[in-house]
């Protein structure tokens, strides 16, 4: 339990999709003008994350890798079937969104289905490849790496909808001013990366 939430902290805070990596930008800048519609999108993401990343672990490991159940190296196809999984899970959330919450699904519009490539999503399962995760890893990964965007497109969105009518210099409203956010609190999540996530897991000191 302890690996599990040393792995989700790291993940949500100080190795943050968007805020450390940058990864997601697109949808995060697009969508973050109103914290209903970042709410609905933070939401989705976590999910996907949370539920593309393991199904990719076991792909990997017990169908691409030359130890899996087929004894062959298929490790080259892992962009291929990462991506398969991902689009049918955000063809899912597309078709639970647009059933229960049809204006939150007109609101988020082409942005919804765009996380299917959305890099931050895709970019987990890299990680968990590249890192070696185990399996119980993998999820804390997918579910602290999506909630960490939850976050940052929550805490930016909150901060648009706050200074929306404040006297900003016209050459930076809007994205601008939405880049320089950005900017500052990458540098204070950034800031959280000399904290020992172990701590949080118990197995610190």
């Amino acid at each position: 339990m302890g690996e599990f939430i040393n792995v989700f902290v790291k993940a949500a805070f100080i190795e943050n999709m968007i805020l450390a990596y940058f990864l997601g930008m697109c949808s995060y800048l697009a969508v973050s003008k109103s914290v209903k519609t970042a709410f609905g999108l933070g939401l989705a993401v976590i999910f996907v994350l949370g539920i593309t990343m393991p199904i990719n672990w076991l792909i990997f490991e017990y169908l691409l890798s030359d130890t899996g159940i087929l004894g062959m190296d298929l490790t080259f196809l892992r962009f291929l079937l990462f991506i398969a999984v991902i689009a049918s899970m955000v063809q899912l959330v597309e078709m639970i969104v647009e059933k229960y919450s049809p204006s939150l699904y007109a609101a988020l519009g082409i942005f919804l289905p765009l996380i299917t490539v959305n890099c931050a999503i895709l970019g987990g399962s890299l990680f968990m490849v590249a890192r070696d995760y185990t399996f119980s890893q993998s999820v804390a990964f997918g579910l602290g790496g999506g909630f960490g965007w939850f976050l940052a497109i929550i805490a930016i969105a909150a901060i648009r909808e706050k200074i929306r009518y404040s006297a900003i210099p016209a050459p930076l409203r809007g994205l601008g001013m939405a880049f320089i956010l950005t900017g500052l609190m990458g540098m204070a999540f950034m800031s959280l990366m000399g904290i020992d996530p172990a701590v949080f897991g118990g197995v610190g000191n």
